[in-house]
Parts: structure tokens; sequence; C-alpha cells
């Protein structure tokens, strides 16, 4: 005797595939819901707020399950992930109906924390997710950011420190390890930010990678980033082709500071609030674009260490400060401006829409009156920057002749493709739009024929269209019409004519023919945009540039900052120096300004004073002066000749909160 299963084919299905993602949320999609069973259903019902039922299975008792509208799954996906859970998304991978018994169903993407891509995520803010390799005597970290193609890849120190650093630095949702790689190294981002850890097998170095590796020369660098790239391509189940060559990041280039130290100085999160209010980032962050609101963060974590390429930048500040018209024209281009990398990302992953589309055309239009701007202020680096600037006014003129203006969000209802684009498109909207006006007219016709005066036209998915009469009307329904009864209603009574279905069945058949060429025409114009990736993204990336200058020069100019100059003398001398953050927020005019210097022969300061007498202060403002100087921006000073710092140390109390006035006496 056969043994019968213990539950229905249906979740028989569902386990075989739940087998196979055993760490993660399935989330299955049955008709418009997505549906969570067992252990699944217990966990999203708790952490969504969603009610616990449960479904008959075949089983003696109801298996649970807890279940969303396929609408509204982004929203709830969206806390899942935040609270550190992994989602994977089961989908119908056929028509319904054609399918032959059971809708084939299978997972065509796992959500992480670090995969993130078209929810959840901050505009000026990258989502990185890390892969680490333990070579003994350091560690090599690769990292990406999945929404804009970053890719980054640098070796440190082999200490649990370093590690810690690097990883809030880049503050990683994710981290991809070896499964014998050695967890305790990660037991401290673990205990204060909650990372997830994943595992992904060692794989070959193959040439489907080359594209990626043509900055490193480094086998150990190509190992992690190949590691990371291929857990990405196993959880998105797509080609990854957008992402961009990995940049090599060599730690002596920049100003070398600890977690700790920028955690003290507040450089982007204050520390009682952990947000941008009352940081160095919200005192300088006038970008208008999200790109470079992004840049401008990396700049601020990692100022140069370079004092050729610090002077660059200086220069350029000093030539949009100095060009007022110019500057503006750039800023009111800038402000026009979308996300590039994320928009290019969403394209390259497959997943974006007719407006993402339209928001790149709006983006490409202003280019060139910002490189008009730029060649105005005349320095040659600016210059630089402008002729790098690709020419795509070719996808700007694709774009404007094929999408409508206002189009949809959604790309397989129609609606958003331009009548003259394409012939056949016309002639199927044009035969749709023909049987829709003969349908409209019909009612008229309908209620002269017949004398009833309350006959309606009608259409719903379900029955078509149809012809709607009240009770009190039926008694004057005739044979003669030739009225075939479809559906009785508790107030009237719903009919079809042989006409009716006929001409039904040629607009719906043309609508639904238009639709899905229209989703075709779509995908054929995305992937042609797709084909331009690489020049998107390099005139994002000098675009940010743009952006978080500019930006330096409006602080600048608002907050009375000076130019510093830089000396080989192992001198800092600062002439009425201030905190740039504390003065914002108490006022330019209270601020107490104060000198300092340093050389090799006087290169300590003992501070002491009082509580609350300012001694905090007075070394974070010193150290800010540095910083803000070594990324490339002016200082608040009456004059600052400083020389290059490689690294920075602080230990300041834990608990003081300058902004507020509070120093860790007065807290405690």
């Amino acid at each position: 005797m056969v043994k019968k299963p213990p539950f229905s084919p249906m979740m028989m299905k569902y386990l075989e595939v739940k087998e196979q993602y055993k760490d993660t949320l399935l989330l299955y999609r049955l008709g418009d819901f997505y549906e969570l069973f067992f252990e699944d259903a217990k966990i999203a019902s708790r952490e969504l707020e969603l009610v616990l039922t449960g479904k008959d299975a075949g089983a003696e008792e109801r298996v649970p399950m807890c279940g969303m509208p396929h609408h509204a799954v982004k929203g709830y996906i969206e806390k899942l992930i935040k609270k550190g859970y992994k989602v994977a998304i089961a989908e119908q991978l056929e028509d319904p109906s054609t399918a032959k018994g059971l809708v084939k169903r299978g997972v065509v993407q796992v959500i992480t924390p670090g995969t993130m891509i078209d929810t959840g995520l901050e505009e000026k803010r990258n989502n990185y997710i890390a892969a680490i390799e333990d070579f003994t005597t350091f560690f090599v970290i690769s990292y990406a950011d999945l929404s804009t193609g970053e890719v980054g890849v640098l070796n440190i120190e082999h200490d649990e420190n370093s590690l810690t650093n690097e990883l809030e630095a880049l503050e990683c949702k994710e981290v991809i390890v070896d499964p014998s790689f050695k967890l305790s190294y990660l037991d401290l981002m673990k205990a204060k930010h909650n990372i997830t850890v994943s595992f992904q097998e060692e794989s070959e170095i193959t040439l489907e990678y080359e594209s990626l590796l043509v900055n490193t020369n480094d086998i150990r660098q190509e190992k992690a980033i190949v590691r990371l790239v291929d857990y990405l391509t196993r959880t998105q189940m797509r080609s990854l082709d957008y992402l961009q060559p990995a940049k090599v990041i060599k730690t002596k280039q920049y100003l070398q500071m600890d977690a700790f130290t920028r955690f003290n100085l507040e450089l982007t999160r204050t520390i009682r609030s952990d947000d941008r209010f009352g940081s160095l980032l919200w005192i300088l962050d006038k970008t208008k674009t999200a790109m470079g609101g992004r840049l401008l963060q990396r700049y601020i974590v990692r100022p140069l260490a370079d004092k050729s390429e610090i002077e660059r930048r200086l220069d350029n500040v000093e030539a949009l400060a100095n060009n007022y018209l110019e500057r503006m024209e750039i800023i009111n281009g800038l402000k026009e401006v979308y996300d590039l990398p994320r928009l290019i990302g969403r394209i390259g992953y497959g997943n974006a829409n007719a407006k993402d589309l339209i928001q790149l055309s709006k983006s490409l239009k202003v280019v060139p009156s910002i490189k008009s701007a730029i060649y105005k202020i005349g320095t040659p680096s600016l210059s630089l920057l402008a002729d790098q600037m690709p020419d795509l006014s070719a996808i700007n003129e694709l774009i404007e002749a094929s999408i409508v203006e206002n189009p949809p969000f959604t790309i397989k209802e129609g609606g958003m493709i331009k009548q003259g684009y394409n012939t056949d498109l016309d002639e199927l909207n044009s035969l749709s739009k023909g049987g829709k006006d003969w349908i409209s007219r019909l009612e008229a016709v309908e209620r002269e024929r017949t004398g009833i005066k309350g006959l309606k036209i009608g259409f719903n998915k379900v029955f078509g269209f149809y012809i709607e009469i009240t009770n009190s009307y039926l008694p004057l329904v005739k044979d003669e019409f030739g009225y075939i009864r479809k559906q009785t209603l508790t107030n009237g009574e719903r009919f079809i004519t042989q006409e009716l279905k006929e001409k039904e069945a040629l607009v719906l058949g043309a609508e639904d023919k238009a639709i899905k060429l229209e989703y075709e025409i779509f995908v054929s114009i995305r992937e042609e945009i797709k084909k331009y990736t690489e020049q998107i993204q390099k005139l994002a990336d000098h675009l940010s540039v743009v952006d978080v200058l500019t930006s330096f020069a409006e602080v600048s100019i608002a907050n009375d900052f000076v130019r510093p100059l830089f000396n080989d003398e192992h001198k800092i001398q600062i002439c009425e120096g201030r905190h740039p953050v504390i003065e914002k927020v108490i006022g330019h005019n209270a601020y107490v300004p104060n000198n300092t210097y340093l050389d090799e022969t006087k290169n300590l300061l003992l501070i002491t004073g009082p509580n609350m007498a300012g001694k905090s202060t007075y070394i974070r403002q010193v150290t800010l002066i540095c910083i803000m100087a070594q990324i490339g921006c002016f200082v608040p000073a009456k004059s600052a000749n400083l020389s290059v710092v490689d690294q920075i140390f602080t230990r300041i109390g834990a608990s003081d909160d300058l902004v507020s006035g509070q120093s860790t006496f007065m807290v405690e």
C-alpha cells in the first residue's frame, strides 16, 4: 500500500523549496498574496504584527500561516530586513491559465541586509556588504553597494580592532565569510551593530570576473572580490554586470582614524542621539544630489593624506567660491539631477520602471548647462572634470522619443510608450480605443432602441462588458432585444448580446496584445540604455565630485571659513580657530575663538582648566580643522597654516554632548 504524503501537494512543494532556504523567511506567492507557513509564519506574525491563521494542508492539524498582499510586500520586507532577517521570494514561474496541475514556483531572489536595492535605503548613505578573507598575517576586505554598483577592496592589519574599525567605517550591514572563518573576530560588530553574517564557499577566479579585477594585481584581493560577487549572484539569481571595477583602497593615502576616534569627534553621527544633526557631516552637507551626499560622507570618513591632492581640491573650492554666478548655475543644475548610480543600478539589475527612465532623462538634460558653467570658471582642474563627463544625449533622445512624460509605476499594465514610437503598438491601441468608443456609444443606442432609460453598460474582469438593468425596468425587457441573461444581482440583472461579446473579444484582445507589446518595447529600451552603464557611472562620479566641491564653497562662504595653507615643517598654526558645529548652533558672535601653535620643538600642549571650561571643545576644534583641511574644505579660523596629519587618536569624555553645551561632568 502506497503511503499517503503527510501534506497536500501544494504544501509538499512548499516544503521542498523551504528545504533549500533554511536560514531565510520564505515568502511564497499564492495568487495575490505572499504566504508564510510553519515557524516562518510565527516569526513574521510576531515581527510584523500580522494575524496568525491556519491552513488546511492535508494534515490533521492546520498549518500556521500568515500573509501579506503582493502590492504591499516591499514595506513588510523592509521591516524584516531591518530586524536582521533574510527573506526569500518564491514567485509563480508559469502562467496559471496555461499551467497543467500545480503552478510551478521557485525562489527568484534572496533579500538580505546587504543586498537591498530598491527599498529601505537612505538617499545619502551607502548600503555596503563586505567579504572578509583571513590570510593569517592580514585581512582583506572587499565591499560593494548593490544599489550603486560600487566595489572596493583593501588590506588591513590582522587584529579584531582593525577589522571592526574598517567595517564600521563602511557601515556594513552584512559580512560574507568562508564557513571556516573564525567568527569570534566579528563578535564586537555583532554586539554593537547586529551585523548579519553569511557564508560563501571559495570560488575559482575565471574570465567572467575580468572586468571587476582590472585594477587589482593581488590574487588575495581577487579572492575576496570573487567570494563577494559569487554570493551576490547566488542570492540575486541574475547577471550583475553593472558592478564597477573594484577600486583598490591604499590606506596610507588617507588620514587614519579608528572607530573610537570617529565616534568621539562626531564626524557623521553625534554621540548622544546617533543623528546627523550636530555632526561635522551636518554642517558640511549642502550637496544637492544623493550621490554627492554619499561621496561627502566617504570624504569625511577617509580624509586625504596627500598634500598635492588636498591642494588640488582646495584650488577647485576657491575657484567655485570666487565665481558666484557660475556656482549658482551649477547648483541649479545639480538640483535637477536624480540619483544616477542607483538609477543605472536598477536598470542593470532589471527592475527599473518607466519613471526611472524619465528621471534619467531629466538628469541628462541639465548636464550641458553644468559643464558650460564649469568651463566659464576656467580653472584647468575643474575644466578637466567637465571634459571627463561623457556626452549621453543619445540616451536622452531615445527616452524622450519613446516614454510618455508621466508614466505609471508598473511596467506590465501599459501606458508607458508614446504614440508614434511603434507602428504595431499604435495600431493595437487604435483598435482597442475604437472598440471602447463603440461600446461607450452603445449605451445610448440601446436606451433608444429598448426604451429602457435605466440601462447601463458596465465592465469587470470576471464578466467583461455587460448590460445592466435594475429590477424596476426588468418588465420592459423583450425577447426580440436578443439579451442573454449573464448574472442576477439583488437590485437587477446583467445581460450580454452576441454583438457585445464579439466586440469585447476584439477590444480586450487588442488591449492584451498592446500591453504585452508595450512591455517588450520597454524592456528593449531599458536594455539599450544598459549598454551605456559605464558612461553613466562615470558621469555620476564626476557630478558627485562637483557637488561636494560646490558644497564646500557654499559652506565656507556662509560660515566665514578661510583657505588653509600647508607646510612641510610639521607646524600647526591656527589663528582664532573655532569649532564649526558649536559656533553654528550657538551663533558665530557668541563663540570665543582660540589660537593654536605646534611645531617640531613645541609638539605637545597640556590643556588644563575647570569642569566645563571648554577643554574638550578646544581639542576637538583643532582636530576638526585638520580634518576639514584634509578633505579639501576651507576651515573655521582667521588663518590656518597646517602640516598634513597622517593619524589622529582621541580619548575624550564618553558622555560629552558639546552641541547642547554639556560636558561629561555635567551629564554625570
